[in-house]
Formats: structure tokens, sequence, C-alpha cells
């Protein structure tokens, strides 16, 4: 699909290969949802990872030497702001392969390296943070996602989550850390502005390995 290369709205100093105008989802993929053409969530940059992103380049230290991980990492947003806010080693997971080459092709644009790669999350290999944007949409990705970093946050991984208040987020895991109100596109999200928070997940569990 076309995009163009646009400043993230509440991180600037990123840019990213973005749907331009009023495209929204269902208009780049025909009108509708189709079982064997994934969306395009890559071609929009939302509001969780926005806030991400906002978050990790105003605290650096979080992130400063230390391996990141950014699940479901659609345009790599946060992946991006974690380079940039100087990690060691940063890897962005995404199911959609098009989302992959497109975290590829937004690090390259923003001058940093970022290992981008198609995997589900539990091929993902140790990290120091998880970084995860707009995860809790359903109740079986919530249900997933919830079982897949809890033993991570047990094993003392810092877990941040950007969300806008989606209706599968399980907030009595997580501690509010900011809170951002982000421009989002009206096509997307049927509003201009969305209140978003990040997250750190509570670590409840004890676990032997900070492997997903």
């Amino acid at each position: 699909m076309r995009t163009e290369l646009l400043p993230v709205p509440l991180a600037p100093e990123i840019s990213l290969h973005l749907a331009g105008g009023d495209t929204g989802l269902f208009d780049a993929t025909g009108g509708e949802f189709r079982s064997d053409v994934p969306p395009p969530f890559w071609a929009f940059v939302w509001a969780g990872g926005q806030a991400l992103a906002r978050y990790v380049l105003d605290h650096p230290r979080i992130v400063a030497g230390r391996r990141v991980l950014d699940i479901a990492a659609g345009s790599g947003v946060a992946a991006i702001a974690a380079a940039r806010a100087g990690a060691a080693s940063v890897e962005a997971l995404d199911l959609d392969p098009a989302a992959a080459e497109a975290t590829r092709r937004n690090a390259a644009a923003n001058g940093v390296t970022v290992r981008a790669r198609a995997a589900d999350v539990t091929e993902a290999g140790p990290a120091d943070v998880v970084l995860a944007g707009d995860v809790f949409y359903t109740r079986t990705v919530a249900d997933r996602m919830t079982s897949a970093l809890r033993p991570v946050a047990a094993s003392g991984a810092l877990i941040l989550v950007g969300d806008p208040g989606r209706g599968y987020f399980p907030e009595r895991l997580f501690i509010r850390r900011a809170e951002y109100t982000v421009p989002v596109p009206a096509a997307l999200e049927e509003t201009e502005t969305l209140v978003t928070a990040v997250w750190e997940m509570r670590n409840t569990m004890l676990s032997p390995t900070n492997k997903l």
C-alpha cells in the first residue's frame, strides 16, 4: 500500500512510513478484513505505541544499555524509540512479515538498528525490558499476552504496556506510570485523541527465567 514518511504525532523525533490522508484500516484492506491478507496494522501508529515511544524517549535510563524486546511491534515505533534512547540491543516481533519489513524500513529511516522478524511472542529470546503497545484488544489475545508476560515480569524483567483503555486490559496486574493525550487518525479510531497510559506489570509470580 502507499505510505508517506511522517512524524509520529506524540514523538515527532521519530518518522515512520504510514498510510496518509484519511485512509482507515478497512480502506487499506479493500473495505473488509480478509483471512488470507492480514490487515496492515503496521501502516498506522497506534496510541499505545506512541505512548510507549514518548515514555521511553523521556526516560532513556529505563532502556539504556539493556536488551529490549518490542512485541506485536507493528510499525516498530516503540522499538525505534528504545534504540534512540540507547538500548544495547532491540528486537521487534510481529506475526505479520509485512510488519517486520516495515519496522526494518522505519528503523533505517531513523538511523537506528532494530532486529525485526516475523515471530510469535513465544519465540522471543531473553530481554531486560519488554514493550507492548495495544495488545489487549480481544479477550483471546489479552489472555495469551497476560500468560506470556507474567512469568517474565516475575523473573525481574521490566514490562511496559501502552494501552488506551481497550476493553480487555487487566489493570489489576499493572501500575500506572504515565498518561498522555495521544493524537490518532480519526479514520482509524473515530476520534482525534485517545487518553493512553503507560503501565508497568507487577512482579507477582516466581519464575527461574526471563525468556518469553
